[in-house]
């Protein structure tokens, strides 16, 4: 923080789990848990954090073994940003070039930065493992999640990827380098600042505040959700979760950093998820936006009894006339997206 950062309280430790012997982290630990923790050694026995802990060089030269020469999304962040993936300063573009490039090739420029003083920020994105470096499968399971719930790869530099949030579950597990996790509760939303749904780097709307500014003029209320902040810094073979709709800034640390994540919905049904809830947001905005305020309240309320309310507002109903409103089936799946289709 800057030395005018105030009276902003030192931020919270996210909460931690350190698996035990004879008593490991499950998947029964994770069920229904609405907050963020920190799995301090998840997967300190994967094979890939063993070489990451031996060098740098160890860990790319395997990677660069699995590789398929599959292209990957990769992002050059221009010097001038100081590694933070984010807008030009006059709103018209982004920071950054985008490339499709094999992994070796990103791992190859990594290392030439690394020599470099003033060097760019680069980052590979939210590649498929499968696609990109498949060999990483058959030695790294993840044992809390159903194998069918496969990960991606973010490998990059000394990069900042500024506050955003999932709308799925997300496991994350640092596999080389150092990252610094700051979460804060979706309640924080009106004061970080985000920026437009519809044009965000990378695809997720991000804070337009800097973390690392808090006496931005431009953003007052930012001090406000600093007082919130958790934070954490993992090292290879820890992991954290972070539930849906938790904000997230993240901090790569050192001159190399690799995570492998996994995004996953509980919500199925038949083995297939309900929907993706971000489509619900889009949905909402068209529906409700432009309606006059005494309009919009109605609807406020009418979906807080039905969507976000309990099992009273329905309880009156007998379950077998409960249609729409009761358990989601196939059956009721199918006569919710139909209903969805026909009133676009």
């Amino acid at each position: 923080m800057s030395e005018h950062s105030g009276a902003i309280p030192a931020p919270a430790a996210i909460e931690e789990y350190h698996p035990e012997p004879g008593r490991p982290f499950g998947p029964d630990d994770l069920t229904g848990r609405e907050r963020p923790l920190v799995i301090r050694g998840l997967v300190r026995d994967w094979p890939i954090v063993k070489l990451a802990q031996q060098s740098d060089t160890a860990f790319a030269q395997r990677l660069a073994q699995w590789d398929s020469g599959a292209d990957v999304s990769t992002l050059m962040i221009s010097p001038e940003a100081g590694g933070v993936i984010g807008y030009t300063p006059d709103m018209e573009g982004f920071c950054y070039r985008h490339f499709k490039v094999p992994v070796t090739l990103g791992l190859q420029r990594l290392a030439n930065y690394s020599r470099r003083d003033n060097a760019p920020g680069l980052v590979i994105q939210s590649a498929p493992v499968r696609e990109c470096i498949p060999g990483f499968l058959d030695e790294h399971a993840m044992p809390l999640l159903d194998p069918s719930i496969e990960p991606r790869l973010w490998i990059g530099n000394r990069v900042t990827t500024p506050t955003h949030f999932d709308s799925q579950h997300n496991i994350a597990c640092v596999v080389c380098g150092t990252r610094r996790f700051t979460l804060f509760p979706p309640d924080q939303l009106p004061n970080l600042y985000i920026g437009p749904l519809d044009f965000a780097p990378t695809g997720a709307a991000i804070s337009m505040a800097r973390l690392d500014h808090p006496d931005d003029p431009r953003f007052p209320r930012l001090k406000q959700a600093l007082a919130t902040a958790q934070v954490a810094e993992l090292n290879p073979g820890d992991a954290i979760y972070m539930p849906p709709l938790w904000w997230h800034n993240v901090d790569s640390l050192e001159r190399l950093n690799a995570l492998v994540n996994y995004w996953w919905s509980p919500v199925q049904v038949d083995g297939f998820t309900t929907g993706h809830a971000r489509a619900a947001l889009y949905h909402c905005l068209l529906a409700f936006r432009a309606l006059p305020p005494g309009e919009r309240a109605n609807w406020k309320q009418l979906l807080d009894h039905y969507v976000f309310g309990d099992e009273q507002a329905i309880a009156h109903i007998p379950e077998q006339r409960r249609g729409v409103l009761g358990p989601l089936t196939p059956e009721t799946v199918e006569q919710l997206k139909q209903g969805a289709r026909q009133n676009l």
